[in-house]
């Protein structure tokens, strides 16, 4: 089985995140794949509409820090950081590679780069159980996958500011009344909506929809993203070479809080 499955229904393709064992953490197999993935439906002509969704109780709960090698050396950053990479794919290839409407369905937990996949996406659906943390001050790292742009146009400077630095679990419902998703649905219903509201928006004219995101995109859009993505990646390889964030994640391993000394 897959560790990224896409099915379609109609006019709608589903990506689904499928590694529930592991939370659906992002290892280089699942994340290439859903870029992979939304190209592909990006270019066929009968997909209307993109839903990105996952199995179990999670969305996406990051980047997988458990795939094998020494805990204790620093994460390579041509491994998992290389120049633009998945991570910058997954803003850049579903904003400016794909005109088409991607409706993110967040089914449970998300977390660093699960995040960054799911503020990518155009309009996001969350089930009442879902809940939201930055996770890259646990981490020791900053924020990737364009997640300083799509973070801060959803929920203002402060707001951003705060929910990257504070590191809290944000709910469903705080998360709706923050304006990081759109709609929250009991945790029953939530497949069921989330292929509702696909099919709805897919009901629409593509030559509308593709038109209208183009629309939306620019004028959202004051800055390269492509520059702001590079950016991102050399502060986080920056900051993952750092002493203080190789402590963060041995203390992550440790389950203890670190001791940050500031080099």
């Amino acid at each position: 089985m897959s560790d990224c499955e896409v099915s379609d229904a109609g006019r709608v393709r589903t990506i689904r995140l499928n590694r529930p064992e592991k939370k659906n953490a992002l290892s280089s197999e699942l994340a290439w794949g859903v870029v992979r993935a939304v190209e592909a439906a990006a270019s066929d002509d009968d997909v209307w509409v993109i839903a990105i969704t996952g199995t179990g109780d999670a969305f996406c709960s990051g980047l997988d820090l458990s795939g094998g090698g020494d805990r204790d050396s620093p994460i390579r950053q041509d491994e998992f950081l290389d120049d633009i990479g998945w991570v910058g794919r997954f803003l850049l290839g579903l904003r400016q590679g794909c005109d088409k409407p991607v409706i993110c369905g967040l089914n449970g937990v998300a977390a660093g780069a699960g995040i960054s996949l799911a503020m990518a996406c155009d309009i996001r659906l969350a089930a009442r159980r879902a809940r939201l943390i930055a996770g890259y001050p646990r981490i020791g790292g900053s924020p990737d996958g364009g997640l300083t742009f799509t973070l801060t146009q959803a929920l203002g400077y402060e707001q951003a500011m705060r929910f990257l630095l504070e590191n809290r679990t944000v709910g469903a419902e705080e998360a709706l009344t923050l304006g990081m998703v759109g709609e929250v649905v009991d945790d029953d219903r939530f497949s069921e909506r989330l292929a509702e509201y696909c099919d709805l928006i897919a009901e629409r004219s593509p030559i509308t929809t593709r038109l209208t995101k183009r629309g939306i995109v620019k004028a959202s859009t004051a800055i390269d993203l492509e520059n702001h993505v590079r950016f991102e990646l050399a502060n986080i390889g920056r900051a993952f070479r750092s002493h203080d964030a190789q402590e963060a994640r041995q203390a992550f391993f440790d389950k203890r809080t670190p001791t940050f000394e500031g080099h």
